[in-house]
């Protein structure tokens, strides 16, 4: 029984990481950046996001690291920033997993305002996280792995703020919709991460 729900979790695993790969790729709007950069606005956050809520952290961000990475590295613009988009994307699960499962254990509630209100709060923290961490990693990195010039990693910083704030905003929304629309009908399934315990 065990080998059976691991084997759905990795499988689940693979479809949300083919969801962020593809709402990363084909959904986005880029924008142009100085020195042959860009930035995007996209909703693979999102689809990170909602792994973590169905999976738990490790299982979710894997998938949103997975996915989001292999956008990465088929992209020619983004491809040197794979290694930052593995470890920021992979966090975002990891957070989102922490409130959502180890703090507020929404699997094992049937109120559904509660379960809205902590979705909500747990898109919040891991998109958050994104939110300030990712113009700052992403100007280091520039920086000093890539050797970028400063004023060049200074302007993407700033423009990388602004679209990832946008996301951010746009997948919480986003997320929180899909979530709990889709979690009525996955708990009748059976295919929520163990916890949830029916009345």
């Amino acid at each position: 029984m065990k080998s059976k729900e691991t084997l759905m979790k990795w499988a689940q695993t693979a479809l949300l990481a083919a969801l962020c790969y593809v709402s990363f790729t084909f959904l986005q709007i880029k924008i142009p950046t100085p020195g042959g950069d860009a930035t995007s606005l996209h909703i693979g956050n999102a689809f990170c996001v909602l792994a973590a809520l169905l999976l738990g952290g490790g299982y979710g961000g894997l998938a949103g690291a997975v996915g989001m990475t292999i956008a990465d590295l088929l992209d020619p613009i983004y491809i040197v920033g794979a290694p930052k988009t593995f470890v920021l994307k992979f966090c975002i699960g990891l957070i989102t997993g922490l409130v959502a499962h180890k703090i507020a254990r929404i699997n094992e509630s049937h109120d559904r305002k509660y379960i809205l209100k902590w979705s909500i709060i747990a898109s919040v923290c891991g998109l958050g996280f994104n939110v300030i961490a990712d113009p700052i990693v992403g100007y280091f990195y520039k920086m000093y792995i890539l050797g970028q010039p400063q004023q060049m990693a200074d302007v993407l910083m700033k423009l990388s703020a602004v679209t990832t704030f946008v996301n951010a905003v746009v997948s919480v929304i986003l997320v929180t919709v899909i979530y709990n629309v889709l979690r009525p009908a996955l708990l009748k399934a059976g295919l929520l991460i163990p916890g949830y315990k029916k009345s």
